[in-house]
């Protein structure tokens, strides 16, 4: 028999190939003459992304881990007891984490939790722990960013670890500190020289490094888009190397004392082209200082603002998402947020499932078998090639005013991130950014998570703000105080905000809209309560009256608003209901806003205003 072994057959050999135009003919029949740009995707950053690509010829790929090389799983240590915050590191390292990343409190990622500065602490958080080069460990200072490392240092001294053999990053950020503090945490006067010297110091020491981190988190959790993320962080690098050369350190040795931190989004293709365009960008850097490349260190957080309290079983998909991403993307070392750190500080399952997320990615899908898999890919490589562009023009924005610090002083990075935000907010608010579990396809009855008993950690700030800080946001916050808004009126009167959805027709009529309405008023925690469907004076009143709301919404297809809603809403309106409708109204709406309709509820209608109003209307 002929040898017909699968190397040997072209999977798609049986069919012919496909066709740029054969996909156009098949699109023009679904869109029935709407214009083929009504495909394109905006992000944030104005960047279009086209519904179709072609491979790229002759790609290169974009080098980050070394081939075939896993990336490091990181698990975070934040418990404000150094005992607890060591047996938790202890845990994660006995269970399949390859790294720790102490958090302490006021740093960028604390999120309200974190160790207490002082050498004690320190001491007490690593008792036990064999920092052999096996093992990496990842410091988050909070605003003391000068005591930290050299207290490490001075702990490793005494047990006689010399501070070559450990792989330990020190993220040491100023300027991150101050864009979330309003202040520089560094002494006054000489900040050029007390930077420069805590890092000399700390190489000297014996540590390789690297000590300054460039935290693109300082902009993502204020609701900033890639391309700013990108330039902030291209910006802090840069001036920290010029901080460096000013201290006496040669360009080459400062550039290997600073590392990167990006944030890992749910938007999947758009995370894998930040972390690739981060190094392209930061290729462009080193030419211009007429360094050869060198691959930096990229370390990646999933991230605080797709983080939601309601329905945080989503968050562990989302977080799924974002490691993919960040891993394909190439970072060197990735931590996972645990699914209930918006709700206060994880257990230790929570924590389990963050680090298992990573573990069966790696050894189960090997996703890190494959170096750079996006090159070549024709939109990705088009999305890293744009983001690119726009972050170094942003990046010779800030650079125009004076670099980082300046641009933070001035307000120049807080403006465009606020205009970034408010649009982010806004198609959050219109659902065009879709929430799951919190602003689509909610429960409102779902039981509640456990997190530890342990209060968020009080920081005084560290100095009077003298520019405005950066604000540290969850999209999904204004749709959890309306859910909030709700528990609290259960608690007190026995039961929540409720709405009657007033159904017209037959089940075949009403059911799309109805459906449609009872998850919208979910999103803002008000039950539904409905009829089976009926006429105007068929029974509907007397449902509403026996339904106890004050608001009630017509749901039913549009023949049957042109026949039967204005009568409906007459009567409604009689019996004391304050009368909405579920869709658009077109032509009708004169019609029925005279018979009593005020409000409409579709796809893409501003839902937060909206349930905001009904909440207004039937009282907390």
């Amino acid at each position: 028999m002929p040898d017909t072994s699968a190397d040997d057959l072209p999977l798609a050999a049986d069919f012919p190939p496909a066709t740029r135009e054969q996909w156009r003919k098949l699109v023009e029949n679904v869109l029935k003459g709407t214009p083929e740009t009504r495909l394109l995707i905006k992000t944030y950053d104005a960047l279009a992304i086209e519904p179709l690509y072609g491979r790229k010829a002759r790609a290169q790929p974009i080098a980050g881990r070394p081939p075939a090389a896993p990336w490091s799983i990181m698990q975070r240590v934040d418990h404000p007891d150094p005992e607890a915050a060591n047996a938790e590191a202890v845990h994660e390292l006995e269970n399949g984490a390859t790294g720790v990343s102490f958090v302490f409190a006021g740093a960028i990622g604390a999120y309200s939790y974190g160790l207490p500065a002082g050498e004690e602490a320190i001491a007490r958080a690593l008792e036990g722990i064999h920092l052999d080069p096996g093992i990496v460990l990842d410091l988050e200072p909070g605003p003391h960013v000068r005591d930290t490392g050299h207290l490490l240092a001075r702990l490793l001294k005494r047990r006689g670890v010399p501070p070559a053999s450990i792989n330990v990053s020190f993220g040491i950020d100023p300027i991150g500190i101050a864009a979330i503090g309003g202040a520089n945490p560094l002494p006054s006067g000489d900040h050029v020289g007390a930077f420069s010297g805590i890092l000399s110091d700390l190489s000297a020491q014996g540590f390789r490094g690297p000590f300054a981190a460039a935290d693109g988190r300082v902009i993502h959790n204020a609701g900033g888009s890639e391309a700013q993320e990108l330039a902030y962080v291209v910006a802090v690098a840069v001036e920290y190397l010029r901080m460096l050369e000013a201290g006496g350190i040669a360009l080459d040795a400062a550039r290997g004392m600073i590392y990167f931190r990006l944030a890992a989004d749910v938007d999947e293709f758009l995370t894998i082209a930040k972390f690739r365009a981060l190094r392209m960008l930061w290729a462009r850097v080193e030419d211009a200082c007429k360094l050869a490349p060198a691959r930096p260190l990229v370390l990646a957080e999933t991230a605080w603002r797709m983080m939601t309290k309601r329905d945080p079983y989503v968050n562990m998909l989302r977080a799924t998402v974002a490691v993919v991403a960040a891993g394909l993307g190439g970072a060197d070392a990735i931590t996972v947020l645990p699914f209930t750190m918006a709700l206060g500080l994880p257990d230790r399952f929570a924590r389990r499932i963050a680090r298992n997320t990573q573990l069966v990615l790696l050894e189960e899908s090997h996703l890190a078998k494959v170096t750079d898999p996006a090159a070549g890919a024709g939109g990705l490589e088009d999305i890293t090639e744009r983001l690119c562009r726009a972050a170094w023009t942003r990046f010779q924005e800030i650079e125009q005013a004076g670099g980082a610090w300046a641009a933070l002083e001035q307000g120049m990075i807080q403006n465009k991130v606020a205009a970034a935000r408010a649009d982010r907010q806004a198609a959050v608010a219109r659902r065009k950014d879709a929430i799951t579990g919190t602003s689509d396809f909610p429960d409102v009855t779902e039981v509640p998570v456990s997190v530890l008993d342990v209060p968020p950690v009080p920081l005084p700030p560290l100095a009077a703000p003298t520019f405005e800080p950066l604000p540290c946001i969850r999209l999904a916050e204004p749709f959890e105080e309306l859910r909030e808004a709700s528990d609290r009126m259960l608690a007190r009167t026995g039961a929540r905000p409720k709405i009657f959805l007033a159904n017209l027709g037959t089940p075949a009529e009403f059911s799309a809209r109805a459906a449609f309405a009872k998850n919208f008023f979910a999103a803002g925690g008000i039950e539904t309560m409905s009829n089976n469907g009926a006429a105007a004076g068929e029974g509907l009143i007397e449902a509403f009256k026996v339904s106890g709301a004050k608001l009630a919404c017509l749901c039913s297809s549009d023949e049957i608003y042109a026949r039967e809603a204005s009568a409906a809403a007459r009567a409604l309106r009689r019996s004391g209901a304050l009368v909405w409708l579920a869709g658009q109204p077109g032509a009708q709406e004169p019609a029925l806003t005279r018979a009593g309709v005020s409000a409409f509820i579709f796809s893409g209608c501003d839902a937060l205003a909206t349930l905001r109003a009904a909440h207004a209307m039937i009282g907390e």
